[in-house]
């Protein structure tokens, strides 16, 4: 198989119209990198016919902070601080990953209770990840109201987090060998009340914007991706889902304690708009299932197996690992050279990366109003593509 390898000014270099009165001609238009809609700095290049899109370049960089060479020169535990900051969305499952792959790489185990704590705290973030998303999702087509509903009760969540780990956003909870601090002794009692107000919470989301008529235009049979594309674009998380693909992590490698939750797997039939947004807002109801079976059977342990200030030093050898988090799978390759409490090199396989990549064949042939919807529905954080 050849690759033909094109500058960016190659792509950008408009083609010879034909000379007739009846010709159309094609032009660029730069979307971003500073756009409400990018969710982010991102660049996106529309080769525009009219309203008609073309062809889509995306450009992204525009955010990157260098964080895998970082890496390098951070111990295993320090690396947990930058991991939040990539998507910040789910912070505590990046936190999560690195840490696992690290555990096994360096031989240690946890208990029960560790992983009961991660998991259920992974699922809270999930719900509230995929809470923002609707309400970004309704600002990006015009339904303001949505975005103060889903900001509102986001905080509420957050105020869960605030009180155990002490941020709202960027947190490093999740540690190699455990968590930074143990739950407060009313931290069942509190999940409890969030899952009494926010179970009717997804049937009021579903009032207020699913079953609306102009939503309902915006996204059925819109932005169609098949799952034969969605596999070849190495797509992941609710966008391969959507297209039909049951692909899950924590059903297929199960991790923490999701084996001993019983929680559905939810796909798509056509992979258009509205089955992204239908996964999305059942995944909250099934986070909501797992977080309801498993909150009142935390066990008892400790809370951190290793010291705080235990160097961890990791063998020769190449170690992977990967989770679900809310926008896909995240995996996480080490390489360490056995000298020392840093990787010589480290790479994160970012689920928005590969989900951004999507629009190239899916977007062509829809009008730019489409693709407000399409980029929407793929839920894009763009420091996790940038790192």
């Amino acid at each position: 198989m050849s690759v033909t390898v094109r500058t960016l000014d190659e792509l950008l270099t408009p083609p010879t119209a034909a000379d007739s009165p009846l010709s159309t001609q094609e032009y660029f238009v730069n979307m971003g990198p500073q756009h409400p809609i990018a969710h982010g700095s991102l660049r996106i290049i529309l080769l525009l016919d009219g309203e008609t899109i073309r062809k889509v370049i995306p450009v992204p960089g525009y955010v990157h902070r260098g964080i895998e060479k970082m890496c390098e020169h951070m111990s295993y535990r320090k690396i947990i601080t930058l991991t939040d900051r990539m998507d910040y969305l789910s912070a505590l499952m990046n936190n999560w990953v690195v840490a696992r792959t690290v555990e096994k790489a360096a031989g240690i185990e946890t208990n029960a209770r560790i992983e009961t704590i991660r998991t259920l705290m992974a699922e809270l973030q999930r719900i509230q990840s995929h809470a923002l998303w609707w309400g970004v999702l309704g600002m990006d087509l015009g339904a303001f109201t949505a975005f103060l509903y889903s900001f509102r009760d986001r905080e509420i969540i957050g105020e869960i987090f605030e009180e155990t780990i002490g941020a709202r956003l960027t947190m490093n909870y999740i540690q190699p060998g455990g968590l930074m601090y143990d739950i407060l002794p009313d931290f069942v009692q509190k999940v409890k009340k969030l899952l009494a107000y926010v179970r009717p919470l997804i049937n009021e989301y579903d009032t207020l914007l699913s079953g609306n008529a102009i939503l309902q235009e915006r996204l059925r049979n819109i932005g169609i991706l098949t799952a034969k594309d969605a596999v070849a674009f190495g797509c992941t998380g609710p966008v391969v889902r959507a297209s039909g693909v049951p692909y899950d992590l924590r059903k297929l490698e199960p991790y923490g304690v999701y084996d001993k939750a019983d929680f559905d797997v939810v796909v798509g039939t056509k992979g258009d708009c509205w089955d992204r947004y239908y996964v999305r807002m059942e995944e909250m109801r099934q986070s909501i299932r797992i977080v309801e079976q498993l909150i009142d059977n935390i066990p008892e342990g400790p809370y951190m197996v290793t010291k705080y200030n235990a160097r961890l030093k990791l063998p020769k050898g190449r170690f992977y690992g990967q989770m679900e988090t809310a926008r896909g799978v995240l995996g996480v390759f080490i390489y360490s050279d056995g000298n020392g409490d840093t990787p010589y090199r480290m790479h994160f396989r970012s689920p928005n990366f590969n989900n951004l990549w999507a629009v190239t064949q899916i977007a062509p042939g829809w009008r730019i109003a489409d693709y407000i919807a399409i980029q929407s529905s793929l839920d894009l954080v763009i420091p996790d593509i940038d790192r």
